[in-house]
């Protein structure tokens, strides 16, 4: 079997989307879980984080939650967001071990993609979520046809747009296995969570003991 047909980049967009819209659904009536191995757990795993975010930022926009609380979601926020976007630079890694296990190296001035599949495969998980939680909007009794309107509108839109990015991610992992492309992972440079680099963290004053 030759590398190209070790990894089928169609084949591996589906299985992305139909995990990412299977979980969703059933992440809401149990604990997120992950059944999955090797490349597709770590998928599972940055989208689960994805999920966590998203219901976490629903009560941070929240009126009828004391300040306390918001001030907790507020930091499970940033977790979950840093946690999130360490696990898009992890699926790239699982990418690039695999096409190296697959002998699949890029050519002579293969050229650089401006999002890697990690981002996109981060941004479908994203509108995995948008999708369930717009159709949860349909089976509102408490709304008007005007509501209603609205929401299949956009669901239209984001049916569109996944389709895009989904067409869009599997062109760029055939470049990839084809060699047109470079895949690289620079490392995020996020400076608020480092106490190092956060000017409020480093610059924090230890508090006297009471």
């Amino acid at each position: 079997m030759t590398a190209k047909h070790a990894f089928q980049p169609a084949a591996f967009v589906s299985e992305v989307t139909y995990l990412q819209e299977e979980t969703v659904e059933r992440w809401h009536s149990c604990e997120p879980d992950n059944p999955y191995t090797g490349l597709l757990s770590t998928v599972c795993q940055q989208h689960q984080f994805n999920f966590l975010l998203w219901h976490e930022e629903d009560i941070a926009r929240s009126h009828n939650v004391s300040d306390e609380r918001i001030a907790r979601v507020k930091r499970a926020i940033d977790g979950y967001n840093q946690q999130r976007n360490d696990w898009i630079e992890r699926i790239d890694e699982a990418l690039i071990a695999k096409f190296s296990e697959l002998g699949i190296k890029p050519v002579v001035g293969a050229r650089i993609n401006t999002e890697t599949p990690g981002s996109a495969i981060d941004r479908l998980s994203i509108m995995s979520l948008r999708v369930y939680h717009l159709k949860e909007q349909l089976d509102r009794a408490d709304v008007d046809q005007e509501h209603l309107n609205k929401v299949r509108e956009r669901l239209a839109r984001c049916s569109i747009q996944q389709e895009d990015l989904s067409d869009s991610l599997e062109e760029l992992l055939e470049d990839l296995v084809a060699g047109r492309k470079l895949l690289k992972v620079y490392r995020q440079m996020k400076m608020y969570n480092d106490p190092t680099l956060n000017p409020y963290l480093y610059g924090e004053q230890p508090r006297e003991a009471a």
